[in-house]
């Protein structure tokens, strides 16, 4: 289960685009991608959803959306019409690895409980660096679970699967992601039932 359906590069490049302007118009590359990790985390565990339908790898720096990344960089992997509508609304900063906004957020293309999600990391988490945020993703289990591999055996990459998301870290009294085993429980049902059609109508 690495991907629920399909993934939209113009809400991906809005999420971006969002964030950035939170932090005044210019963000480091890091700390954005760990923040609409963040924005997923919350928004899939409290509504069954996530925001960008991403692919996300665990990598030695922590969890990272692998076509946000494409986006927020400029990929050559990116075809014409998404780096064209990329280039609309981010550009790369005068500081080595930031990014700027360029334009007005598009928020139609958002739901009121994606709002939601995107606020959440921004007042919880904005004011860390990209490196303390680093630390905070390494809390939870869907990275976790690789943690050995990408340490001592030497591995780049894992294909994270969003069905881990749900789970709670141990041995953690400060979580800002504590939901009650209800709401967790009917989001992760809510959740695979998408993804159950989702994969009927691929």
């Amino acid at each position: 289960m690495k991907m629920l359906l399909e993934f939209d590069h113009k809400k991906a490049t809005q999420v971006a685009n969002y964030l950035t302007k939170k932090e005044g118009d210019q963000i480091d590359k890091l700390k954005l991608i760990k923040l609409i990790y963040l924005a997923d985390r919350f928004h899939l565990r409290r509504y069954g959803r996530p925001i960008t339908n991403d692919t996300y790898l665990a990598m030695p720096l922590g969890p990272v959306g692998s076509s946000v990344k494409d986006i927020i960089e400029f990929s050559d992997f990116l075809d014409e019409a998404e780096r064209k509508y990329a280039a609309t609304y981010l550009g790369l900063g005068g500081i080595e690895n930031t990014i700027v906004s360029r334009a007005d957020v598009d928020a139609d293309v958002f739901s009121k409980s994606e709002l939601e999600a995107l606020d959440f990391a921004y007042n919880k988490f904005g004011d860390n660096s990209a490196s303390n945020l680093v630390d905070v993703t390494h809390r939870y289990p869907e990275w976790n679970k690789f943690k050995l591999a990408l340490e001592s055996k030497g591995t780049t990459r894992e294909s994270m699967s969003y069905s881990d998301f749900f789970k709670n870290p141990s041995g953690i009294t400060d979580d800002q992601f504590t939901l009650s085993a209800d709401i967790l429980c009917a989001s992760q049902e809510l959740f695979e039932e998408d993804y159950k059609v989702a994969e009927y109508w691929r």
